[in-house]
């Protein structure tokens, strides 16, 4: 069965993870880049890796690639250690930030390369790179060199490059990161449909969360060299376990601090300093540092589902296109609530200084700690 957001493989499909990762850690002199990690990859599954800069991200990639030893830990590729194995021996490729392509090869020779080295007969070798070129769309730019072509036939010459040897697994550290906005959307709905029509296994890094919500089965949140959380898109937005989870992906509101009230079969109770709360489901493993997250979509005017109610008061109000972005303020505690609704051309924004009884879903806000671990 397909995952119905993307068309991949579902986790629970595909049985045995492809590849397997315990007590993975890495070191720079005394510096812990990583702390020992567990990841599991399933087969044909789109995996990112998402975090900020010095999470310790693409230290991972490049730790799985073998261009960085690992200080801890094994790394199982299809039930087979190979964390002692060099980067040419590990059944994978990598496409990097910069795309490392030769720049006096054409596409043709670049994409090629991998099969010449190992002795390809030629005719075979032109059949399975005119095939590669035709997957990513190069056929008509395999006479140009690199300096000849955009950074998105670049990269899609790189990506031809990585596929053309039929790995089960591709590594991507970034590889959008140089293209501008337009091309980067563009390439991110290409690289989707490229990895769901081939069936190899991404492992995807990137800093941007909007580009790991588009194309992700999963994603496997970093802080500080440690795992966070990992789910899908729908889980870590809708779901975050952590206050890092819920700010770094995606805005939140977060009202601070909590208390368990009382827990119910299907819902828990929490009091926080600026009302009491239902909120979907049982209260997290952990009560340190609890803090209630609503994203600024769920806040709206009290209805019959918005049964968590506030009364704000209006402090700002931002027309941005397609949404209207309202700054409210709870008069007693001070606390500044962003509320994101659909613009309507035919409604009267509110006044500055107005108060409005907003609501949210018990369903459309969580419950995170200080930390997931």
């Amino acid at each position: 069965m397909a995952n119905p957001e993307t068309g991949s493989p579902a986790a629970a499909d595909v049985g045995l993870p492809l590849l397997r990762i315990r007590g993975l850690g890495a070191r720079f002199g005394t510096v812990e880049a990583i702390k020992p990690l567990d990841l599991d990859v399933n087969d044909g599954e789109f995996l990112t890796i998402l975090g900020p800069s010095g999470s310790g991200k693409t230290t991972l990639l490049r730790t799985i690639a073998g261009f960085q030893p690992p200080s801890a830990g094994r790394i199982e590729f299809d039930g087979k250690d190979i964390a002692d194995l060099p980067i040419n021996r590990r059944p994978f490729n990598t496409v990097f930030q910069d795309y490392a392509l030769f720049p006096h090869m054409t596409v043709r020779e670049n994409v090629g390369f991998g099969l010449r080295v190992r002795g390809t007969a030629k005719a075979q070798l032109n059949d399975r790179v005119d095939a590669a070129l035709g997957i990513v769309g190069l056929e008509e730019f395999d006479a140009r060199y690199p300096s000849q072509l955009s950074g998105g036939q670049q990269q899609r010459t790189a990506l031809a490059r990585a596929m053309i040897c039929e790995p089960r697994l591709i590594l991507l550290d970034e590889p959008l990161a140089a293209l501008d906005a337009a091309l980067r959307r563009q390439m991110q709905n290409f690289l989707k449909t490229l990895q769901r029509q081939s069936g190899i296994t991404f492992l995807f890094v990137t800093h941007d969360q909007s580009e790991a919500i588009t194309m992700s089965d999963r994603i496997c949140v970093m802080r500080s060299g440690s795992i966070e959380q990992i789910g899908t898109p729908r889980e870590l937005y809708y779901r975050p376990k952590s206050r890092f989870v819920a700010a770094f992906f995606g805005a939140s509101n977060i009202v601070e601090p909590c208390r368990i009230h009382e827990t119910r079969d299907d819902a828990t109770i929490v009091e926080t300093p600026v009302g009491q709360f239902r909120i979907s489901g049982p209260p997290p493993d952990s009560s340190s540092g609890l803090a209630l997250a609503i994203r600024p979509e769920a806040l709206g005017p009290e209805d019959e589902t918005r049964v968590n109610t506030l009364e704000l008061e209006v402090v700002a109000v931002s027309f941005v296109g397609s949404e209207t972005i309202t700054e409210l303020r709870h008069r007693r505690t001070s606390q500044v609530f962003t509320m994101k609704t659909r613009s309507d051309p035919a409604a009267r924004p509110p006044d500055i200084g107005s108060i409005l009884n907003i609501g949210f879903d018990p369903a459309e806000c969580a419950l995170v700690t200080e930390a997931a671990n």
